[in-house]
C-alpha cells in the first residue's frame, strides 16, 4: 500500500478505543430538480466516494466545478452577477441544466481522469433529461467554455508538487505522529490561490509560548478531556468530536440543505456554491501556509514530551493517546477550523443572516447533528478537535479567525451584482 493511501485509510477510521439577495431571473429552462445540487452530489461522489481524495485535497475540485458552472448559468442569465473568471458568449436561450452538466462532467474529467468512463455515463444520463435542440446545443457550448476557462486557470497551480514538512526534534516543533508517522499534504501551501492576491497574508498570530500559562492552559485541556479514555468528556462531546472528524464531509450535506430550504433559484444555487467553494479552497490554502510558517507540534507529542517543553504547569504522559487519529501535519492551525470557518461564514454572508436552521447525517457517528445558526456550528467545531484529541484550542480559534478573515476578503470583492 503506497503512503498516501495509507494515509487514507487510517484517517478514514475514526473509532474511540482505536486511537437577502434579490431573486434573479428565472432560468430559461424550467426543471423540477435543481442542477447544482444533483452534480455537487456527483462531485462530492467523484472526489470522495471513487476518487478518495484526503480533505486536504478536496477543496479544489469542488471549487473548479462549482466555479465553472456558475460562470455559464450567470453568463446565460444574462450575467447579473460578477462572473468568477469570465463570463462566455451566450444569448440567454441556451439550457442552465445542458450547461452545468457539461461544467461539471468536463472540470471532474480534467481533475480525476481515471474516472472518464463513469462520468461520461453520468452526463449523457443528464443530458438524455434535456430536450434535443438548439438549447440544449448551446448550453452544451457555454459549460464548455466556463470549463476549459477553469481548466486553464488551474493548470500548474502546485497542486501536483512534491513537497515535504520540516520536521524538528526541539520542543515545541512538529514531527510525524502515531499511528503512521509520517507527513502529507505540505504542497497545499504553495497551490496558487483561487482569489486572494496571497496565503501569507492572513498569518495567524501564532502558537503561544512554550512557557507561558496560556500554552500551559491549552496542552492541560487537551490532556483530559482529548484523551482517548478521557473520563471527564461527555458523550455528545465524544458524538461531536466524531461527528465532526468524517471524512465524508457533513458540510457538503449542509451546503446542499441550505438551497433547497431556502428555495434558491438554479443561479443562486450555484452563486453560493461558488462562493462558498471558492472560498473553502483559498482558506485552506492559507491555512497550510500559516501551518508550515509555525510548524507546531501536535497534542500527542506535546503531552508525551512535556517534560521537556520549559512548562513548571504540565507534566508528561509517555503513553497518551488521544481519541481520533491525528493528522499527518502541524497543530496550527487548525485546518478544519480554517475550513468551517470560512464555510459558515460564506453562507451567512450570502444569506444576510446567521440564525438558520440546518442539520447533517455522519456516518462515522451514527448520528445526526442540529444546528440553530452558522456561529454555533463553528462553535462546536472549534470545541470538537480539542475534545477529539488533535488539536489545542488556540489553534482551533486561530484557524476560524484566519477562515472568516479569508470570506471577509473574498465576499467584498467577487460575486458582486452587476450594475450595468
Amino acid at each position: 500500500m503506497s503512503r498516501r493511501l495509507a494515509v487514507a485509510a487510517l484517517l478514514a477510521m475514526v473509532s474511540p478505543i482505536a486511537i437577502a439577495s434579490t431573486a434573479p431571473a428565472a432560468s430559461a429552462t424550467t426543471s423540477t430538480t435543481n442542477a447544482m445540487i444533483t452534480w455537487d452530489r456527483n462531485a462530492q461522489t467523484a472526489i470522495w466516494d471513487v476518487g478518495q481524495q484526503l480533505p486536504w485535497k478536496q477543496s479544489r475540485g469542488f471549487a473548479m466545478v462549482s466555479g465553472a458552472a456558475y460562470d455559464a448559468v450567470n453568463a446565460i442569465l444574462g450575467t447579473p452577477y460578477r462572473p468568477l473568471l469570465a463570463a462566455p458568449p451566450a444569448t440567454g436561450r441556451e439550457s442552465t441544466e445542458a450547461a452545468v452538466a457539461t461544467a461539471y462532467y468536463l472540470v471532474l474529467t480534467a481533475v480525476l481522469p481515471a474516472q472518464a468512463d463513469r462520468l461520461r455515463v453520468q452526463y449523457d444520463e443528464a443530458l438524455a433529461t434535456i430536450p434535443d435542440g438548439p438549447a440544449e446545443r448551446g448550453g452544451i457550448a457555454v459549460g464548455r467554455q466556463a470549463a476549459a476557462t477553469m481548466i486553464a486557470a488551474r493548470e500548474n497551480d502546485g497542486s501536483d508538487a512534491d513537497a515535504q514538512w520540516a520536521i524538528g526534534t526541539e520542543p515545541g516543533q512538529w514531527r510525524p505522529t502515531p499511528p503512521l508517522n509520517t507527513g502529507d499534504g505540505a504542497e497545499v501551501a504553495d497551490i496558487k490561490p483561487l482569489l486572494v492576491p496571497s496565503a501569507a497574508m492572513f498569518r495567524t498570530a501564532g502558537p503561544p509560548a512554550l512557557t507561558s500559562a496560556a500554552y500551559a492552559r491549552d496542552l492541560n485541556e487537551v490532556k483530559a478531556v482529548g484523551k482517548v479514555d478521557s473520563t471527564v468528556r461527555t458523550t455528545d462531546q465524544t458524538e461531536a468530536a466524531i461527528w465532526w472528524h468524517d471524512r465524508n464531509l457533513t458540510e457538503w450535506q449542509i451546503k446542499r440543505q441550505i438551497a433547497e430550504t431556502r428555495h434558491l433559484s438554479l443561479l443562486q444555487t450555484a452563486r453560493m456554491f461558488a462562493m462558498v467553494d471558492a472560498v473553502a479552497l483559498d482558506a485552506q490554502i492559507a491555512c497550510f501556509d500559516d501551518k508550515r510558517a509555525w510548524g507546531f507540534w501536535r497534542p500527542i507529542t506535546a503531552v508525551r514530551l512535556a517534560d521537556t517543553d520549559g512548562n513548571p504547569r504540565t507534566t508528561a504522559d509517555p503513553t497518551w493517546t488521544p481519541l481520533l487519529i491525528t493528522p499527518p501535519f502541524p497543530d496550527h492551525p487548525s485546518g478544519h477550523a480554517c475550513g468551517t470557518a470560512a464555510r459558515m461564514a460564506t453562507m451567512r454572508t450570502f444569506l444576510g443572516r446567521d440564525r438558520v436552521a440546518f442539520s447533517a447525517y455522519s456516518v462515522a457517528s451514527g448520528t445526526t447533528r442540529h444546528f440553530t445558526s452558522f456561529s454555533q456550528a463553528v462553535e462546536e467545531l472549534l470545541g470538537a478537535r480539542v475534545w477529539g484529541g488533535i488539536h489545542f484550542r488556540t489553534a482551533d480559534v486561530q484557524g476560524g479567525k484566519l477562515g472568516e478573515a479569508v470570506s471577509a476578503y473574498v465576499t467584498a470583492r467577487y460575486f458582486k451584482r452587476n450594475r450595468g
